[in-house]
């Protein structure tokens, strides 16, 4: 078990409560976009629109797979995400923390439908970029997983192109088919919709709800995650409920491994200490693989089989040397990643063998979320939906386009959202609920012929051009502040 001082479990409480902050303001930034439909379509009054929202929300979250979390952590400098518990790895959860809710409130207050996943992205690279500038040893841009960023960036770029295009050809296709004028008419004042459009806007907001939940949620998790294994290394850096069958999986196919890794490995011994240090600097740079990297992933992965040995669960092994196993398998996982993904393995069959070890063998020993994480960012998400939502409504409702929100734009919009964000969860991809609904109801007013209002579409395109740089350098900002509050005032190291 882990023993705290009492600085450990103030870090702890304040961590958490950061982490959950954000979350909080995450449910009335963005999750505002999905009752925005059925409060302006009069759909649902809005504190039961609100509360709705909020309980979808949570079963999102509730029963999301933990992809997306696992893909925001693959973003984070290598040697921060393994020595997270040192004061470098306290300082950049902080400082996501801290330049994600800055940003996050500021585009709030401005009524503005910026994204929570632009902001935290940015300020990871943020944090990336200011640590290979203060760590010995690094070039600018060491450390930052430029590939991963790239695929990130790609998604967030794509999402609100599919929104808007996707939203504007569902109307059109609705037009053609359904023919009921008052679908695309202007909601008489006050008189709430027939009983089936309702049931339509509420199914569509149900599901965006879900989505937005099951999506955005996990970025919360992810960090809570980070927060609790540096604190709590013991209880936490690797998966206590991993079945014997499985660790003895593991241990089988990790033997396999070896051979093929030796295969390609250079002659000689290498300590495990140096082992670890080529596979740290094969990450941390943009280089490419030698025999060193092999001979330095088969060592680690004899690390890997020892430790595991006759273990018959994973809390047999000594509480001290959990966080220390939980790296070699982090450092043994994203090596193969990059060597598999990079094309230095060509052979088809040693890239799949290598892969599969990799995500279903490694991954699951140190990639899981636990329940109560779930249900706190659950609840965080649910109460944020509930509280605060006005401003970003209003922003969709009423000031993208010239006139009022229909029935058909919004169930449009609704459903293209819905669906993008299912398919960004399948995948592991953050995308952003504000982009994809917002664009998708840029789309409609554009497919309707009902007029854009300029104002305000500059607004919210500077929004998500800015979004990004300044989110880069509060990160960079944050982290610089952080890192010397926990070497000076706290003494971490």
């Amino acid at each position: 078990m882990d023993t705290l001082s009492i600085g450990s479990v103030i870090f702890l409480i304040l961590a958490i409560g950061m982490a959950l902050g954000f979350e909080f303001v995450n449910g009335f930034h963005d999750t505002a976009n999905a009752v925005a439909t059925v409060i302006y379509t009069r759909s649902l009054r809005p504190w039961v629109a609100v509360i709705w929202s909020g309980c979808w929300n949570l079963i999102g979250v509730l029963t999301s797979t933990g992809l997306v979390a696992f893909g925001i952590l693959a973003l984070l400098p290598v040697e921060l995400v393994l020595n997270v518990g040192s004061g470098a790895g306290f300082a950049m959860v902080f400082a996501l923390l801290i330049s994600a809710i800055i940003w996050n409130l500021g585009t709030w207050y401005l009524g503005l439908p910026a994204s929570s996943s632009h902001t935290l992205i940015g300020s990871i690279v943020g944090v990336g970029l200011a640590n290979s500038l203060i760590a010995k040893g690094h070039t600018f841009g060491d450390g930052v997983n430029w590939g991963k960023v790239e695929q990130t960036f790609q998604a967030l770029l794509i999402s609100p192109l599919v929104g808007f295009t996707c939203s504007a050809l569902l109307l059109v296709l609705m037009k053609i088919l359904i023919r009921k004028p008052e679908l695309y008419t202007e909601p008489p004042k006050d008189v709430p919709p027939p009983w089936w459009i309702r049931s339509l806007l509420v199914l569509t907001c149900t599901g965006v709800s879900f989505a937005h939940g099951s999506n955005d949620g996990q970025k919360g998790m992810g960090l809570l995650l980070l927060i609790v294994i540096g604190v709590l290394p013991a209880s936490y850096a690797l998966n206590l409920g991993a079945s014997a069958a499985s660790l003895r999986t593991t241990e089988t196919t990790a033997v396999t491994i070896e051979a093929i890794l030796q295969q390609h490995a250079a002659s000689g011994s290498v300590s495990d200490a140096q082992a670890r240090d080529i596979l740290n600097a094969y990450l941390k740079s943009t280089g490419t693989a030698s025999t060193d990297t092999f001979r330095a992933a088969a060592a680690i992965n004899t690390v890997i089989i020892t430790a595991l040995g006759d273990k018959t669960a994973l809390s047999d092994i000594p509480s001290a040397a959990r966080s220390g196993l939980r790296s070699d398998i982090y450092l043994v996982g994203a090596a193969l990643d990059k060597l598999c993904k990079t094309g230095v393995v060509t052979d088809a069959g040693e890239k799949k063998a290598l892969g599969a070890y990799k995500k279903k063998q490694l991954d699951p020993l140190t990639q899981f979320i636990p329940l109560w994480i779930k249900i706190s960012v659950a609840v965080a998400l649910g109460l944020g939906t509930m509280i605060g939502w006005k401003r970003i409504v209003t922003t969709i409702g009423e000031k993208i386009g010239k006139s009022h929100l229909t029935y058909g734009q919004g169930a449009s919009a609704e459903l293209v959202a819905m669906a993008t964000i299912e398919a960004a969860d399948i995948y592991g991809l953050p995308v952003s609920t504000t982009h994809v609904l917002s664009s998708g109801i840029a789309g409609t007013m554009v497919a309707n012929r009902s007029g854009l209002q300029a104002a305000t579409l500059r607004n919210i395109v500077l929004a998500w051009v800015l979004t990004l740089p300044v989110c880069v350098i509060l990160g960079s900002v944050t982290f610089s502040g952080a890192l010397y509050v926990a070497f000076h005032v706290f003494g971490i190291k």
